[in-house]
């Protein structure tokens, strides 16, 4: 799935958002912090799994979720996360942009996505 898919739900952005800040969280904190219902958090949670970009653990009765950032994409996301939410110079972000795309076609590796 593409990353404009994900973050093309609200509340996986808010999933995200809220794992951006901490470590881990809980399933019901989750609930909360995208102000939402179980079920709906809960469909978004395994579209995020599928895509590798949160794990769970459980605890007794308790999910804990956490971002994957072993997975390349969680970054993408979190960049592009950042940018709608409007916390990242947008004119600096595509001059660096170009400039990967550019070092990258001189020197035949794929682009790196800048921070």
């Amino acid at each position: 799935m593409k990353q404009s898919k994900i973050l093309a739900s609200a509340c996986r952005r808010k999933i995200l958002t809220a794992l951006s800040e901490k470590k881990h969280v809980t399933m019901m904190k989750l609930v909360r912090a995208a102000n939402s219902n179980y079920n709906e958090v809960n469909r978004n949670l395994h579209v995020l799994e599928q895509e590798g970009v949160v794990t769970q653990q459980h605890a007794g009765h308790n999910r804990i979720i956490s971002l994957n950032y072993e997975n390349e994409k969680t970054l993408v996301l979190l960049k592009l996360l950042k940018i709608i939410n409007g916390s990242v110079d947008l004119k600096q972000f595509r001059r660096n942009l170009k400039r990967a795309v550019e070092n990258s076609k001189e020197t035949g590796n794929c682009a790196k996505t800048p921070t």
